[in-house]
């Protein structure tokens, strides 16, 4: 399957999610202004809205002019006996305009570590991503984005080589005071190792809980679909609002079924500059 297909189940999706939200009215002239080359005033940003540490993406943008930086301090996973660690995985993110910005994700070192021993290692691929908020980036109770990727292969020893990408469809709701549900549906053009392209469908679920100003929780499930078997996760976590512009968190994952990673743990932080 060509990745061109990708696009056919997306805007379908998108079509059903644009009938169901309730979009603002688009962004006023004071605040539609507002580039990378003429930032939004401090004084004006929005809350900040990290896309880690669950799986599901906010539909939320940096304001304009605005830095982003979230890292994982560390990430360990387990399928079986093999272990892959991951440290500072990144994901930095400038404000374009009042509803785009641009992301570039990329694990600084990542190292395998198979019960039998070998496994690979090194910088890995880099994935640019543009988020477009098409409605909720300034209030009201739903939240909906496009936010099409692009990964590079420019990673060392893990890398497979290939050009791959997709588009991210995320969705958030306000259910009640301090309770948020997010959902995505994320559809992957991933290469098939034989000259082209298979489509990874994934697809969660999650619901976030603010327990005080500061701190929050979340439970999410995550299923992945594709050539490979079907794999599914649980998540939890926390955070911890140490500021506006930082906040730090931890989590774990753990897969249902026999076709997911056994378990994994990491734990991070999202600072805004």
């Amino acid at each position: 399957m060509k990745p061109t297909f990708l696009l056919l189940p997306a805007c379908a999706l998108v079509a059903l999610v644009a009938q169901a939200g309730e979009p603002l009215p688009p962004s006023t002239e004071s605040s539609s202004r507002y580039t990378l080359f003429n930032p939004t005033p401090r004084e004006q940003w929005r809350d900040l809205s990290p896309d880690r540490p669950d799986t599901t993406e906010s539909p939320i943008t940096v304001d304009a002019g605005a830095w982003v930086v979230e890292t994982s301090y560390f990430d360990w996973r387990r399928e079986g006996r093999d272990d892959t660690y991951t440290v500072m995985a990144t994901n930095l993110k400038v404000g374009l305009t009042d509803r785009i910005d641009l992301q570039a994700v990329f694990d600084a070192y990542t190292w395998e570590k198979p019960a039998g021993g070998g496994g690979a290692k090194g910088f890995g691929d880099v994935t640019l991503r543009l988020k477009y908020n098409v409605w909720g980036n300034d209030g009201g109770p739903t939240g909906f984005a496009l936010f099409p990727f692009v990964k590079i292969p420019t990673g060392t020893g893990l890398s497979n080589g290939e050009v791959e990408g997709g588009l991210i469809l995320p969705f958030s709701l306000d259910l009640a005071e301090g309770i948020g549900l997010g959902l995505m549906a994320e559809f992957d053009a991933v290469h098939d190792g034989i000259g082209g392209y298979d489509i990874e469908f994934v697809h969660s679920a999650v619901l976030g809980f603010d327990l005080t100003e500061r701190l929050g929780v979340f439970t999410e499930y995550v299923g992945i679909s594709g050539s490979s078997p079907y794999q599914a996760y649980f998540s939890t976590g926390m955070t911890l609002a140490i500021s506006e512009d930082l906040v730090l968190d931890a989590g774990v994952q753990v897969g249902l079924n026999d076709a997911a990673e056994d378990i994994g743990v990491f734990g991070g932080f999202t600072r805004r500059f």
